[in-house]
């Protein structure tokens, strides 16, 4: 008989402690820290002006609609998702007057938020799709690569990011895409790019969408922050929207958990725009395959709040209020931070933090600043020097501006 405590005999003895995620170990180590000053900037989730999570009022009133709703049963939705939800997706993300939805040219089905969307398209890419190499941003979100690589693709990376300019690397981003190989698939973030808050301009995108026309590219969207970007959901749909006008095909991962403050019911929508509407047919069919055998088929409740939001116009519109007025505190938050920066004379440009657009931005502090915050002002963030903007307050800009301030001044 073993001893209580002796692990020799077990037989998963040799798996090794992994590291922690390198975005949600900043979470754990904050919530580690007993300072009554501390202050987490790395969480990607919207908060208020006194630091709480925030439910929309009109998600409120959604689930008691559904709550009271004596019709309502627990069965299980078709594996697609439920049929409301998605086609209220495709037409938020695509516009209400989008011709491939007219013509039947989109498969889409319900999947667990924006990250289960990008896993099930880049299964089904692997499985259907000629070209089993995915380029992606460098920097993007961290979980890209690891999501793409485990549904078997092969993934590179294309400049994006400028760390001179603290903006777009529009000349390499294009050299790149230029070199890569004929019919290969491109990840874009549709607006608010995560971790750097840049984005094209719209002139830019029409140079991209060309580029990638000509050599047969196949755009993949992740768009995580339709409306939460700029405040407006059609602005921050608009580069979708201009590779689905031209007729072409392409993939979107769309998530509510942002936009909708759903980040814990992992509501979202894979859509996939193709040729025609037989082609779409098939399509689904075989998304069928993917999803099944990996969740089965997805929750109930967030995707039935999404939809009773997106289907009643008096909803619709106070969502648009809600998700305007969330989109208009960060911008705040970017104009604080500004001005508490230039109030100190904190070396540098700080310009980017005005231009960058979304919940988070790129400040171009490196890792030894980022610890020697950490340690000296108990300001959490993850070591690349993204912020989350919708971490800030007005009573907080002070303390991270002091933080900055002294960071430049002290560490290389």
């Amino acid at each position: 008989m073993s001893v209580s405590g002796d692990h020799s005999n077990s037989v998963f003895a040799n798996v090794i402690q992994a590291p922690e995620d390198p975005i949600l170990g900043v979470t754990v180590a904050y919530n580690k820290d007993p300072s009554p000053d501390k202050l987490n900037l790395g969480v990607g989730a919207y908060r208020t002006e006194e630091g709480k999570p925030l439910v929309l009022n009109v998600v409120r009133k959604s689930e008691q609609l559904l709550v009271n709703d004596p019709s309502r049963v627990k069965e299980y939705l078709p594996i697609t998702g439920l049929a409301d939800f998605n086609k209220l997706s495709a037409k938020l993300i695509f516009g209400a007057d989008s011709v491939a939805i007219q013509e039947n040219r989109v498969a889409t089905v319900q999947c667990l938020s924006g990250t289960g969307s990008l896993r099930v398209g880049g299964e089904f890419l692997a499985r259907h799709y000629h070209e089993r190499t995915i380029y992606i941003p460098q920097p993007t979100w961290g979980n890209h690569p690891k999501v793409f690589t485990l549904a078997g693709l092969s993934v590179k990376t294309y400049r994006y990011y400028n760390p001179n300019t603290r903006g777009l690397d529009f000349e390499g981003l294009l050299e790149d895409l230029g070199n890569a190989p004929i019919g290969a698939i491109v990840l874009l973030h549709a607006c608010a790019h995560n971790p750097t808050g840049v984005d094209p301009t719209s002139d830019q995108w029409e140079h991209i969408r060309l580029l990638m026309r000509s050599k047969g590219l196949l755009p993949f969207f992740d768009s995580a922050y339709q409306g939460f970007a700029s405040g407006s959901l059609d602005a921050d749909a608009l580069s979708v929207r201009m590779f689905v006008a031209d007729g072409g095909e392409c993939l979107t991962a769309q998530s509510y958990a942002k936009n909708m403050g759903l980040y814990g019911e992992r509501v979202g929508a894979l859509s996939i725009v193709c040729k025609t509407a037989e082609v779409a047919t098939r399509v689904e069919s075989q998304l069928k395959l993917v999803i099944r055998p990996m969740y089965s088929n997805p929750p109930i409740h967030g995707a039935s709040i999404v939809a009773t939001v997106l289907k009643d116009r008096d909803m619709y519109d106070e969502w648009t209020v809600e998700l305007k007025a969330m989109a208009d505190r960060i911008i705040s938050m970017r104009k604080q931070l500004f001005d508490a920066l230039q109030a100190r004379g904190t070396p540098g440009d700080w310009s980017h933090i005005l231009k960058q657009i979304g919940m988070f931005t790129f400040t171009g502090l490196n890792a030894d600043q980022v610890a020697y915050m950490r340690k000296e002002y108990h300001i959490y963030m993850t070591s690349d020097g993204r912020i989350s903007m919708a971490g800030l307050s007005s009573r907080t800009v002070p303390h991270l501006a002091d933080a900055i301030h002294a960071a430049i001044s002290n560490v290389a």
